[in-house]
């Protein structure tokens, strides 16, 4: 069979099957498959799919069928220009989480000597793209799970930047040392209880309950994070973290005693990210 009746077979058969992006995922798994880029598919359409291989794609999309993003099948995901290990023990990056990084760098305004911590590190996505980008900076990260942060060691050494971040395990800001922080950054777990019917089955089913759901409201991360955030922060330093539409306000609440709040929307004109400054 030659690559664009594998591809052309695929991209009905996930379209069928309802799985979210067809062609992105029968694209992805087939590059996955053939260890090629993107560029390659369109280059030689005519190339033929071995027996082997068609086997090896045929059980990838079995598995992308039943649910399992795509990431955890091919155990790589792009965050920050940065490749990612991934696997289900992490959260997988989002490209919408690429706007904290953003406005954490926007509020950073080129200061050379700034202390950071990503608070529920994960696959170390936020952690990682900060020490690209900021090469002086000190930067922590902490996870409850033991798992994630093996994850984020191993993120880290790929990109030597293990010897640019510490890790810590602990629930969010318990265990780090006693030092006063000039960012504290996370993308925590916003998404209610109530609202687990319209989560997607992919992210309900595979990604990490915990990294995900915080309870019955969906701010119940978010209101421990910000107290201990404001014990963590110097005068004058900073809370960035990710949030959803759907607890926007009631953010804007739990920051009411904060400075220079904001809450900016993603490319969407979803409220994503929040914003603020402690006295």
């Amino acid at each position: 069979m030659q690559l664009r009746q594998a591809l052309y077979s695929a991209v009905e058969r996930l379209t069928s099957q309802r799985v979210p992006s067809p062609r992105m995922n029968a694209e992805l798994l087939i590059m996955f498959t053939l260890d090629c880029d993107r560029a390659y598919l369109y280059a030689h359409p005519e190339r033929e799919v071995t027996a082997d291989e068609l086997a090896r794609y045929e059980e990838a999309l079995v598995r992308r069928a039943r649910g399992i993003p795509a990431q955890y099948i091919t155990g790589h995901q792009e965050f920050w220009g940065l490749d990612l290990i991934v696997s289900p023990a992490v959260l997988v990056p989002r490209p919408e989480t690429e706007h904290v990084v953003e406005a954490v760098l926007e509020l950073a305004r080129g200061d050379r000597s700034l202390r950071i911590v990503d608070v529920g590190t994960g696959s170390g996505a936020i952690a990682l793209a900060l020490a690209k980008e900021l090469p002086t900076a000190e930067i922590h990260a902490t996870d409850i799970s033991r798992e994630a942060l093996e994850m984020a060691h191993a993120n880290a050494a790929r990109h030597q930047l293990n010897s640019r971040i510490e890790f810590h395990h602990g629930d969010l800001l318990e265990g780090l040392p006693a030092c006063q922080f000039d960012f504290v950054v996370s993308n925590p777990p916003y998404v209610g209880e109530s609202e687990e019917d319209e989560v997607q089955l992919e992210v309900r089913k595979y990604e990490p309950r915990n990294a995900v759901f915080a309870g019955p409201t969906g701010l119940e991360v978010i209101e421990r994070l910000i107290p201990q955030a404001h014990k963590a922060l110097r005068s004058g330093g900073w809370l960035v973290f990710e949030i959803s539409g759907t607890i926007a306000e009631g953010v804007g609440r739990l920051l009411a005693e904060w400075n220079d709040v904001q809450i900016s929307n993603d490319l969407q004109g979803i409220a994503r990210v929040a914003r603020g400054r402690k006295a």
